[in-house]
């Protein structure tokens, strides 16, 4: 009767299905930006972006708390609109990035998953070489078959808010506003 129960029992075991891994998605760099934002000097809100870069996600779709996000870009992919501005973020006055070696880096460490399309996404930023953990404010904005590439797609937001001196960036802080209000919206393919 044991014996039987034990084979009934290994039996319904592997009859059931197995549970779904995480799977991959790549970035699309041609539909990722993170625009950044701050004040100056109290008459106006400066505004730049990247965009163009690369990034993984896992994604578990059963489990979202286990999925896991990577980025990393050159500094020098910035975009101020203004070639001054740009060069002087690039000079020793703030990231000192003569060439595409300074990165900047998020690597995902926990999901608390908060509501059926949204989560808070902790991570390790690593910025002018300092490196801290930020909370992102995420949303799933939709998943699905992307209508042209007739493949699984997915896309996010995320916001969240820096401040400049914690990467030694401060400079002019506090006449230029300290904190930066970071605005995240990507699209990502399952992986092939």
């Amino acid at each position: 009767m044991i014996r039987l129960s034990t084979l009934s029992l290994l039996a319904a075991l592997t009859a059931a299905p197995a549970m779904a891994a995480p799977e991959a998605y790549v970035l699309d760099p041609s539909h990722s930006q993170i625009v950044f934002s701050y004040n100056h000097l109290g008459f106006s809100t400066t505004t730049g972006m990247f965009s163009g870069f690369d990034g993984n996600i896992s994604f578990d779709a059963e489990d979202p708390a286990a999925s896991s996000v990577e980025v990393s870009f050159p500094v020098r992919t910035m975009l101020t609109g203004w070639q001054e501005r740009f060069d002087h973020f690039m000079s020793p006055d703030f990231f000192n990035a003569a060439d595409d070696s300074a990165l900047v880096t998020f690597k995902s460490t926990g999901i608390e998953v908060t509501g059926e399309k949204t989560a808070k996404i902790t991570g390790d930023l690593t910025l002018n070489g300092v490196t801290k953990s930020v909370v992102l404010d995420a949303a799933l904005t939709q998943a699905g078959e992307h209508p042209m590439a007739k493949k699984p797609w997915m896309g996010f937001t995320g916001t969240t808010t820096l401040k400049r001196t914690d990467f030694n960036l401060g400079m002019f802080a506090p006449y230029v506003g300290d904190d930066v209000t970071v605005e995240i919206s990507i699209e990502a393919m399952k992986a092939e």
